[in-house]
């Protein structure tokens, strides 16, 4: 080997161990970004199908930080669209598919249905958005699809809008949720 070539490689090899750090020290992007700004306590209003009410909801990291737990009271008073009043409970898991590289959410409501659903590109791709379109219900038929879109007014605000569609026909809005941050 020549002395140029043995400078070429020992130049190669000192380029490589220098840049290797560099390399490892690059950070990965955070999974849990598009739903991190959830974490906290929430309270708002609700309005839709079982009328007018109010809504509390709480989402924090459970299980070493694997989930995040999310936690819905909404209470609907007695009222013209809804003669007796209904108290609504569900509780959502969001999960990181590695696989997939998105999010999973699995809704149990207290009615005893089971919502999944994968996190979906926004409707109108807005950076502001976060949808989540149904893969698949327990105790419910699925040949309807269901939709979960969050449009973030700012850090402590936003708003979710629960879409359903019958078996061939389009999504409509079922309720709407207002809410603004209590507590992070």
């Amino acid at each position: 080997m020549s002395r140029l070539s043995r400078a070429l490689a020992a130049l190669a090899v000192s380029v490589a161990v220098l840049a290797g750090p560099a390399w490892a020290a690059e950070p990965q992007p955070d999974p849990w970004s598009p739903v991190k700004r959830f974490l906290g306590e929430w309270t708002g209003t609700a309005s839709g199908q079982a009328g007018e009410g109010t809504v509390t909801r709480k989402y924090a990291f459970v299980m070493n930080g694997r989930f995040i737990q999310e936690l819905n009271t909404s209470r609907y008073p007695a009222q013209e669209k809804n003669k007796a009043g209904e108290v609504h409970e569900h509780m959502g898991m969001f999960s990181y598919d590695k696989a997939h590289k998105l999010i999973v959410l699995r809704q149990f409501h207290i009615e005893g249905f089971v919502n999944t659903y994968r996190q979906a590109a926004a409707a109108d791709g807005r950076e502001g958005s976060l949808v989540f379109d149904s893969e698949g219900f327990e105790n419910f038929s699925n040949a309807w699809k269901a939709r979960e879109s969050y449009e973030f007014l700012s850090d402590d605000e936003f708003v979710e809008t629960f879409e359903l569609a019958p078996p061939g026909k389009p999504f409509q809005v079922y309720s709407r949720n207002h809410f603004k941050r209590v507590t992070r």
